[in-house]
């Protein structure tokens, strides 16, 4: 029997509305947002991405609601204001969130400033240690100490110094002792090596034991002198000056390559002033001048020279010795011996180039005598 056309009607009406109904409640909720930070894209990138989100949702609405009427299915850009809505706040929130842990930050570092580092620049009492020896050497010649003795005081000071330091690096508990009574005289580099005094006293008690007198006095003079005035100067303007090559020209000795300029010609100025200034002024005040290696009168003492000659006496002798002297302090100085300390090397070198010298000296007196 055929129904009337507005129970039809009516009938689609009753049979189409919960399926819509059904649809709609069956919409997929929007996916959550991933915990991580986003990242920084531009807003086309932005509302590209949205359209697909709401492409994908208009997508599953046509997919549930293939027996409703597609008008009534929200729109493209519907959906892509529906996403912004959700999107946005969050955005805000977290750029909030940012702007005001910069500012609380910001506050934290106006209230609580960094600190400077105050470290102290312990290498002025260790070089001020240093020099020391020198000025005593000096004191001891002109007033006519005894050579053995000075050797004997060193070697005591070595037989306690060694096994102190061996103790030291073997037994944290015993080094952080040492550290508090000496540490303000060591290097850092020093703190899990051999202690450079124990390296000056070697030095100065073989070149005491080994050459005349007067050479080792200033090969002594020249290591607590020279090398202090070739670190201070280089700290100061190695900077304004280049670093020396990696091998010395002509000779080809290996050199530092660490070191400047600066403290290379502090080293030799150093040198030659000690060397003339001794045998020119100090080495007289001593009263056994029987002794020198050189005088301004006689020239290359006795112990170098064959014949009486004076050939370099005066002015010729001391100013070869000084340039000669200013060289070798300078070279030794800036030597790369490797794991060898300049405490040691630096005053056996001089001290044997000076003996070497006068050797040569004295036999050129006595070719052209």
């Amino acid at each position: 029997m055929a129904l009337p056309a507005n129970d039809a009607f009516s009938l689609g009406l009753a049979h189409d509305q919960p399926r819509r109904s059904s649809s709609r409640s069956r919409t997929p909720s929007l996916p959550r947002r991933s915990s991580t930070p986003p990242t920084n894209i531009s807003m086309a990138g932005a509302k590209r991405a949205h359209k697909l989100r709401a492409s994908s949702m208009r997508d599953s609405h046509y997919s549930s609601a293939s027996m409703g009427s597609l008008s009534d299915a929200p729109t493209l850009d519907e959906l892509v204001e529906e996403v912004d809505a959700q999107v946005v706040p969050r955005e805000a929130k977290k750029q909030s969130r940012a702007r005001n842990g910069s500012a609380s930050s910001t506050s934290r570092h106006r209230k609580h400033p960094e600190k400077k580092d105050n470290k102290i620049d312990f290498e002025i009492p260790r070089k001020a240690l240093h020099s020391s020896i020198g000025f005593l050497t000096l004191y001891l010649w002109t007033s006519d100490g005894s050579r053995d003795h000075v050797v004997m005081a060193l070697s005591s000071a070595l037989a306690v110094l060694i096994p102190v330091d061996i103790l030291r690096l073997r037994y944290p508990s015993f080094e952080r002792a040492f550290e508090k009574c000496v540490g303000i005289f060591m290097r850092d580099s020093e703190r899990r090596t051999s202690n450079g005094v124990i390296w000056y006293m070697i030095g100065v008690n073989t070149v005491l034991v080994t050459l005349p007198l007067d050479i080792a006095v200033v090969s002594v003079a020249i290591l607590s002198w020279a090398d202090t005035a070739a670190s201070t100067f280089g700290r100061l303007y190695g900077q304004f000056t280049p670093r020396l090559p990696a091998r010395l020209p002509i000779l080809g000795l290996p050199l530092a390559s660490r070191k400047s300029l600066a403290g290379f010609i502090a080293a030799a100025i150093t040198g030659a002033a000690v060397a003339v200034g001794f045998w020119s002024f100090v080495a007289p005040l001593r009263e056994q001048s029987s002794e020198l290696s050189w005088t301004w009168e006689g020239g290359v003492g006795g112990t170098f020279a064959d014949s009486g000659s004076k050939m370099f006496s005066g002015w010729t002798g001391i100013a070869t010795i000084g340039i000669v002297t200013g060289l070798v302090t300078a070279v030794a100085e800036a030597l790369d011996l490797g794991s060898v300390d300049d405490n040691l090397s630096l005053p056996i070198i001089t001290g044997g180039c000076l003996w070497g010298l006068f050797k040569v000296l004295g036999w050129l007196g006595g070719v052209f005598s």
